[in-house]
């Protein structure tokens, strides 16, 4: 059966504004993120940081895939709001299981995500009938596969077991967006093939991070009145609040504004729309932790300061940096030297914070990040704003 596949694709006139629809999805991953923050802080050891890092990946991957396919597509057909609209309460079912995993829900969180990306593909497969890209969703949809077995045997396994396994799905999944998809006798996607709007993917990505920080004032306020209103309390209230801010302030410096030009820029600007993507999931995942902390220094402002509450007060900040430096990387193949110096003054910290209590370490992650935030500041008052320019095919 053919029809004109062409009404579904996003045609190169068309706005390259997020949709309302768009921002309706996204709405879900705020719910996923404060479920995720919030299993992170029941127990801060390295099992349950690897299990949630584990669905934190899961969860990710769903919105990528989405952002991708509104990305390609015409989200004014209906048939692909439809789409977007059963992926966002796949998404919410996929939340939902979170707190219990690892535990008495595999089977709802494993289901719930392999339902999302096998329909999709399968929706997409029928969409594209007649057009050179008709065979990707089955490679998509052979890789999902491939990595289904893990993820319905871990489900089915004991907690330890299921990690295992779900590290291999997740590796799988993440294995073949980075290859393509290779396939036997279907070959794999090529990189000329993956045509995409620039400036709807990068907004998309910002609005993705905005979302993450909207956990975190969701967290930080839910903390708040969750507890007697003290001093202390209140001036880690207004200190947590004052991370986020600066926060956004250096996530929107420059690179995230100057994205979509670099990535029309490039030669390579599918690569380069990935590496944008797995630099969004280094910086939304220490926005994660930064909001784990948030739990523990607003819940508790004075007194000793556990190591575990020191890793993800100091940790949060200092991961979001890393990945802003990468992204940076990405926008302009060069770091400034602000990103990589905070992560270092960061790191020297937690020994002698050990010493103090949890909200004296929480205003030095502030005074940390304001210097970055005010160098950033001066360097663009005395230069002019840094030109896109996209590292080479050959650069790492």
């Amino acid at each position: 059966m053919r029809h004109n596949f062409e009404r579904y694709l996003r045609a190169p006139e068309y706005p390259q504004q997020a949709t309302y629809l768009e921002l309706f999805f996204d709405l879900a991953f705020i719910f996923a993120f404060t479920r995720i923050s919030r299993r992170l802080s029941d127990s801060l050891d390295l099992v349950n940081a690897a299990q949630t890092l584990v669905l934190l990946l899961a969860i990710f991957w769903v919105w990528t895939f989405t952002a991708w396919s509104t990305n390609f597509f015409n989200p004014e057909r209906v048939q692909i709001q439809l789409l977007v609209i059963a992926s966002m309460l796949g998404s919410v079912v996929l939340t939902i299981a979170v707190p219990g995993a690892f535990e008495a829900r595999g089977l709802l969180f494993a289901g719930s995500y392999l339902l999302i990306h096998l329909g999709r593909s399968l929706t997409l497969r029928y969409l594209l009938l007649g057009h050179e890209l008709q065979h990707v969703p089955y490679l998509v949809l052979c890789w999902f596969g491939l990595s289904s077995v893990p993820w319905i045997l871990g489900a089915f396994a004991p907690s330890p077991v299921r990690l295992a396994l779900w590290a291999l799905a997740i590796a799988i999944d993440y294995l073949g967006g980075i290859l393509l998809w290779p396939t036997p006798k279907l070959g794999r996607m090529l990189e000329s093939q993956w045509a995409f709007a620039p400036d709807h993917l990068a907004e998309r990505y910002r609005q993705f991070f905005n979302i993450s920080l909207g956990e975190t004032v969701l967290i930080l306020g839910a903390t708040f009145i969750a507890e007697k209103s003290t001093i202390h309390r209140t001036v880690a209230l207004i200190v947590a609040f004052a991370t986020s801010a600066l926060l956004w302030r250096i996530y929107f410096y420059q690179a995230a504004l100057t994205l979509a030009d670099t990535l029309k820029s490039s030669n390579q600007p599918n690569r380069l729309g990935r590496a944008a993507a797995n630099a969004h999931l280094v910086m939304v995942a220490g926005v994660v932790v930064t909001s784990v902390g948030y739990q523990a220094f607003i819940g508790q402002p004075t007194g000793h300061t556990p190591l575990a509450w020191l890793l993800v007060i100091l940790g949060g900040p200092a991961l979001f940096l890393a990945g802003r430096a990468r992204f940076e990387y990405t926008v302009y193949a060069g770091v400034s030297p602000t990103r990589l110096i905070g992560v270092l003054v960061l790191a020297a910290l937690l020994a002698p914070l050990l010493l103090a209590p949890p909200l004296v370490a929480a205003a030095s992650v502030v005074v940390a990040l304001t210097c970055i935030a005010l160098a950033d500041a001066l360097r663009v008052r005395h230069r002019p704003p840094a030109q896109p320019s996209p590292p080479t095919p050959h650069t790492p």
